[in-house]
């Protein structure tokens, strides 16, 4: 059955996980991993990095009331050489929690300052 639809998903313009510690999350995702602070958030509750796709990734902490602190999974980075960071991130200390080789991709994952899981991503090209 096919729906005509007003409208139609075009990418993802953000992912975003959540942060106990703002200012220590956005460290890691900055010191660690490299990626480029593109702004911060008002009262220091997140920023928003800007990654060379042009897709953003965003830390921001929760409200207890509404959003309560989870650990979250499913954002996973593209990097052009799998092998060189992990090599990197152990060498500061960073732990791989463990390393998958499917038939379309390698992936190694990690965990954050916050206890979210990320996953660091290499797909093999045909």
């Amino acid at each position: 059955m096919s729906l005509e639809r007003p409208f139609r998903i075009t990418g993802i313009d953000r992912s975003d996980y959540m942060a106990k510690d703002p200012d220590r999350a956005i460290a890691f995702y900055r010191d660690e991993l490299g990626l480029k602070l593109q702004s911060l958030a008002p009262d220091n509750d997140g920023g928003e990095f800007e990654l060379p796709d042009g897709s953003t990734f965003g830390l921001w902490v929760g409200s207890d009331n509404t959003t309560p602190f989870q650990p979250s999974n499913g954002v996973l980075f593209a990097v052009d050489d799998l092998d060189a960071a992990v090599k990197a991130l152990e060498a500061r200390g960073i732990k791989v929690i463990t390393r998958l080789e499917t038939p379309v991709c390698s992936m190694a994952l990690i965990h954050d300052s916050e206890g979210n899981i990320v996953t660091l991503h290499k797909r093999r090209r045909a």
